[in-house]
């Protein structure tokens, strides 16, 4: 379940916003994506798969929030760590210059 978006680290792009099947964000008016629908995410853990500076925490417990915060996530190095464990690196998939599919945009799914 998504539980953290760093604003320091954000830059406001909105992939995270549009990537999420389940419309968990909203933005406040700075731009910063807020998560305003937390019981709604599916666990996908696309939002932090595809975040370009890993400014987002999505806990594997799909059954409720955790309760961690930004600091406990910056010390234990979680953000991004789930895009980590699969390869990926800053939103960028590892070995997608192997891959047939990697001109897919984004914007595109």
């Amino acid at each position: 379940m998504i539980e953290v978006v760093s604003a320091d680290r954000c830059i406001r792009c909105d992939i995270c916003e549009r990537i999420c099947p389940a419309f968990v964000f909203d933005r406040d008016e700075t731009g910063l994506p807020v998560i305003a629908r937390q019981d709604d995410c599916q666990t996908c853990f696309l939002c932090e798969i595809y975040c370009p500076t890993d400014a987002l925490y999505v806990a594997e417990q799909a059954d409720g929030p955790t309760g961690i915060t930004e600091p406990d996530v910056l010390e234990r190095d979680l953000f991004g760590a789930y895009a980590r464990a699969l390869g990926w690196n800053r939103g960028r998939a590892g070995g997608t210059r192997n891959d047939p599919t990697r001109h897919i945009r984004v914007a595109q799914v």
